[in-house]
């Protein structure tokens, strides 16, 4: 019979910073091929930028970690790498204890230097110039007001995220779209971080579900439904919420691809309730609920009580374990080259020419989405390394009961599903960390159907499972 119900939680250093990084209306916006606009009209929700610095009790340096968060969809490598870099010198650590992570919002346009020759694309040198600067300031505040906390970690459910990759038998294909057969991961995980005298410093929430529910019919800036999600949360908690994207390479909002920015609204506050039903319902800090024994009454009542946790039980609470692998993920057989997708898209804007020409306005809005489809193949195809495979960086890391894995790109939820199967600890899994690329990950199941998500990948069928048991192995030797 049991009769104690442990809750997870780790001890450590915490400070937490936030600041406001909404680009300027005027840059180039469009993140989508069937968008019709090029530049932002307005702004739905500010998009915000939040660092957790996180140190050890024993003041080991080493022992520290910086995380950000921004609302932005893709960035690339060498940008990421850039704000980690100043980012880690106003939180005094190397680059490679800065975690830079995207909740990956849909709405915040393509910020990508290579979109500059386009309209408002001259915004994004200097709109990354400052995005430098805020990173700095947030790593130098977090660092500064860091103090002793305890993280007390609870799982929830949220029903918004609903499988993606659907199977439209008129046409014969997959779409990338809600498949109401198809299973969701409707795991929440969420942490609230309580300093030593009882003040909230920050609530963390980790869900997988992509921000699309804004798509090319939205010409304005906005975090999508993670917005209105932290505003629930913030204001139930009194303290900043940051926002962990999981891995949805297949999920996706019920209601999406819209230009409603009220059905966005509506997203985030139901994630959000559920965020903060989870919060409100986890006990007291560095305590275990216990059962205390009988009460004699009308009825014999056996009584819970939270105790405090014994010293020596605190203590292992203070765990502090970190690693870094590289996971050689091999490329496609067919993988297409640079010259032939450049050929294609000549192809394609010579094709939307000629229906201009011949006012068949719709078949024209379809080649410009493929000439677009194309020119944002190229830009991957550049991006990644030469060779025949991958090198994927994750990295792992344990405070105390709290287990967390930190990785590029999009991976399927089948990922985050097989971990923590196999772990009695809670896993945050978080993705778009530090590189978005090698763009999708996804699952062996998913290739053959035609699908964006394995047509864009540059990954070989069974990469995201040979990934799934290098990680699971990795996560066993941090338990012990």
């Amino acid at each position: 019979m049991q009769n104690e119900i442990p809750t997870p939680q780790g001890r450590c250093k915490c400070g937490v910073a936030r600041r406001d990084i909404t680009p300027p209306v005027g840059i180039y916006h469009r993140m989508w091929g069937a968008a019709t606009h090029e530049i932002a009209t307005g702004v739905h929700k500010p998009l915000q930028a939040y660092g957790l610095f996180l140190a050890s009790m024993d003041g080991n340096r080493q022992h520290s970690l910086l995380i950000i968060t921004l609302d932005h969809c893709i960035i690339d490598g060498q940008q990421m790498e850039e704000m980690r870099l100043e980012a880690g010198k106003g939180a005094c650590l190397p680059p490679s204890q800065v975690m830079i992570t995207l909740t990956h919002t849909h709405g915040s346009g393509w910020m990508s230097l290579s979109r500059s020759t386009f309209p408002g694309g001259d915004l994004i040198s200097p709109y990354f110039e400052k995005l430098l600067q805020t990173v700095n300031e947030i790593g130098q505040e977090a660092c500064q007001t860091a103090r002793p906390a305890n993280l007390i970690s609870g799982q929830g459910v949220c029903t918004l995220a609903r499988n993606r990759d659907f199977l439209d038998s008129g046409k014969g294909n997959t779409v990338c779209g809600f498949n109401p057969e198809g299973f969701s991961d409707d795991t929440l995980l969420v942490a609230k971080i309580i300093s030593a005298d009882g003040m909230p410093i920050a609530a963390l929430v980790n869900y997988a579900c992509h921000p699309t529910t804004l798509a090319w019919e939205n010409t304005r800036i906005s975090p999508d439904f993670v917005g209105s999600l932290r505003e629930i949360v913030e204001s139930a908690n009194k303290c900043p919420c940051l926002f962990f994207q999981g891995a949805s390479g297949d999920l996706g909002p019920l209601e999406g691809f819209t230009g409603d920015s009220a059905i966005a609204d509506k997203n985030g506050r139901q994630a959000g309730y559920a965020a903060a039903a989870v919060l409100e319902s986890l006990p007291p800090p560095a305590t275990t609920f216990s059962y205390q024994g009988q009460v004699i009454s009308g009825a014999t009542l056996g009584i819970w009580n939270h105790i405090p946790l014994k010293p020596e039980v605190l203590r292992t609470k203070e765990l502090w374990t970190a690693d870094q692998i590289t996971v050689e993920l091999p490329y496609k057989p067919d993988l297409p080259s640079i010259a032939e997708t450049d050929k294609q898209h000549g192809q394609w804007v010579i094709k939307e020419k000629e229906f201009n020409a011949q006012g068949n306005l719709e078949a024209a809005r379809d080649c410009h989405a493929m000439a677009e489809r194309m020119t944002r193949q190229l830009t991957r195809l550049k991006a990644i390394p030469q060779g025949k495979t991958f090198p994927l960086v994750i990295n792992l890391w344990r405070l105390g009961d709290l287990f967390w894995v930190f990785s590029p790109g999009e991976l399927y939820q089948v990922f985050q599903l097989e971990l923590r199967e196999s772990l009695n600890f809670p896993l945050y899994v978080v993705t778009q960390t530090n590189d978005w690329q090698p763009g999708y990950i996804p699952a062996k199941t998913a290739y053959g159907k035609g699908i964006y998500q394995e047509e864009i990948s540059p990954l070989a069928a069974g990469s995201l499972e040979h990934l799934i048991a290098v990680v699971r192995e990795k996560l066993g030797k941090l338990v012990l």
